[in-house]
């Protein structure tokens, strides 16, 4: 395919062609440190551009090739017993978030989410005094309720990250561990976008080619990033990108 042909099937200006880079690039920088939130900071530059229904799909399959570059090089840092525990309640929550987005209008669910996630970040960077380890018995509303907002919203993954910041003692655990969490909900929402022919839509992938490099780049920075991070700051970089995602979800709502 020529550089014309791609550039017909995606009649962007080159303003477009950088704000979305620039928001896709910041986006995976943020999953290269977090390990989530790329909806959450490439979705309100996207949303300019093309409907939700294209930017989710459009995100799951980059967000599954990010993520299985960050599991792969970590997979050996992977704690398989919390992973065999989180992975039944993200599936229970991924299936109740398809039949609420096909049956229910999410938009008080969208503000109570970022009402809930702004109100735990606000307290947790308020904390003088470092939290109790969370019980098992956690995973089940943190894995369930975050495969239902990643099905709804496409972003749960703040709720994998505070179980597991709250589980496991070392930040390489937590990222290998989320990432291979991540994989598969991707892969059960590419699955399903797969199913219902959404990648048919061949000016859809040919954009997902093009953003590649960018999220590839991104994520490389991001990666450096954490690594020069201690595990205090890294769970503290994570709370704030906690915070700015709750206040981007009411934003959203109030923008609706």
């Amino acid at each position: 395919m020529t550089v014309a042909m791609v550039f017909s099937l995606l009649p962007f200006s080159a303003m477009d062609w950088l704000l979305i880079m620039l928001g896709i690039g910041a986006a995976y920088v943020v999953f290269g440190v977090a390990g989530f939130g790329t909806a959450l900071v490439a979705g309100p530059v996207m949303i300019q551009f093309m409907p939700l229904s294209r930017i989710i799909p459009l995100l799951v399959l980059l967000d599954f090739v990010a993520a299985f570059g960050n599991w792969l090089p970590a997979r050996k840092a992977v704690v398989r017993g919390e992973l065999m525990r989180l992975l039944p309640c993200m599936a229970l929550g991924c299936t109740l978030g398809v039949v609420f987005l096909l049956n229910l209008k999410s938009d008080l669910l969208l503000l109570l989410m970022g009402l809930f996630i702004t109100t735990y970040a606000v307290y947790s960077l308020a904390l003088t005094v470092k939290p109790a380890r969370l019980a098992p018995a956690w995973v089940v509303p943190m894995g369930t309720v975050g495969g239902l907002f990643g099905a709804l919203f496409g972003s749960g993954g703040f709720l994998y990250a505070i179980y597991l910041n709250a589980r496991l003692p070392s930040k390489d655990q937590v990222r290998a561990t989320q990432s291979a969490l991540i994989s598969c909900s991707t892969l059960v929402r590419l699955s399903l976008f797969l199913i219902a022919g959404v990648y048919a839509d061949l000016p859809l992938l040919v954009l997902a080619l093009c953003l590649a490099p960018m999220m590839l780049l991104g994520l490389w920075v991001g990666r450096r990033l954490a690594l020069n991070l201690s595990r205090e700051a890294f769970v503290r970089v994570v709370t704030w990108l906690v915070l700015a995602s709750g206040i981007a979800l009411i934003g959203r709502y109030l923008s609706a």
